[in-house]
């Protein structure tokens, strides 16, 4: 993160948690920045994880250098406490006051959070901490949407990247990042990433993000739950598609332009096939007469790449990655 330097992510909102059963660290969190004026910048820029020992998200006034600062704190065996304290008396700009931080890491024999959200940020501000989870954001909408994400957070009862994704759902909200209320949106981008204790630091196991510009109208949590569902599975009780006893299958893969969706149950409801680039953004939508088996669906002039595809059929949801080519 160093070669970065500084960004005006003012408009935030995020989370930082862990699982102390599994080990796991995550991160999550969108803005309403256009990171199209900022090619440098990678998705997820806001959010650090730490494999094994904790996670680290940076925003409000943005600086890469007190980014990496706590960075250094945290692989020094720092307390989450001790790392803000530290970063507040060693802000690289000495002005800690337009700083907002979220920070949770494993100590001892169980995890801590911390927190620093300054007194300057841009209202409303605020954070919530947890023993396993900090929330923070700033000028939002108002105090509700950090109290939703973290009721969502804690009523999900999923892994960590469930635990996640749910609370970003709870603040899909147009305006929840107020200067994004005139795009009809919550914010601009969003990314949600957990690691492994076994994964090696930059490359977790699981990393979603989306990046939109407000003339797209796309609301990127929206986006970010499909390529979300593409990748993990929160899925529970009769809803769960066992993929041993999921009867459909979606073909050829790759496709020059047709697909034929097999195993649909002819007595049971209609069905549908939905498409979406990897940004999120829905690209087709067929409604699927269940009188056969069999269905083929023309793709038409779709521009070649990886989509994400959906079929919803009685009750149940198969999903998966396509190619065309």
């Amino acid at each position: 993160m160093a070669a970065f330097g500084s960004i005006h992510a003012q408009d935030t909102f995020s989370i930082v948690a862990v699982d102390s059963v599994t080990g796991e660290v995550g991160s999550a969190g969108a803005s309403c920045v256009n990171l199209s004026f900022f090619p440098g910048y990678p998705i997820d820029f806001l959010g650090e994880l730490f494999p094994g020992l904790g996670a680290i998200n940076t925003q409000a006034y943005y600086l890469a250098a007190n980014q990496q600062n706590a960075a250094e704190r945290m692989e020094a065996g720092d307390t989450p406490e001790e790392i803000i304290d530290w970063l507040v008396a060693n802000d690289v700009e000495g002005n800690p006051t337009i700083r907002q931080y979220g920070v949770v890491a494993f100590v001892g024999d169980g995890p801590q959070s911390a927190a620093h959200t300054g007194a300057s940020t841009d209202d409303y501000k605020g954070h919530r901490t947890g023993a396993t989870y900090s929330i923070q954001g700033n000028i939002l909408l108002g105090p509700e949407i950090l109290d939703s994400m973290e009721a969502r957070f804690l009523a999900e009862e999923g892994d960590l990247a469930c635990k996640l994704m749910a609370a970003m759902q709870g603040a899909n909200i147009i305006g929840a990042d107020t200067r994004c209320a005139g795009f009809g949106t919550s914010s601009l981008f969003a990314f949600l990433k957990v690691a492994q204790t076994d994964d090696l630091p930059g490359n977790p196991s699981l990393l979603v993000a989306v990046k939109t510009t407000g003339a797209q109208g796309i609301e990127p949590i929206d986006s970010l739950q499909v390529l979300f569902n593409a990748a993990h599975s929160c899925l529970t009780g009769t809803n769960i598609v066992n993929p041993l006893n999921d009867p459909v299958t979606v073909y050829p893969n790759p496709t020059g332009g047709t697909v034929t969706i097999h195993g649909l149950n002819p007595s049971g409801d209609d069905a549908a096939f939905m498409l979406f680039n990897l940004e999120g953004k829905q690209m087709m939508q067929v409604y699927i007469p269940t009188e056969s088996p069999q269905y083929t669906i023309e793709l038409g002039d779709l521009p070649s790449g990886n989509y994400v595809y959906y079929v919803q059929y009685d009750g149940r949801q198969h999903n998966g990655t396509i190619v065309i080519e």
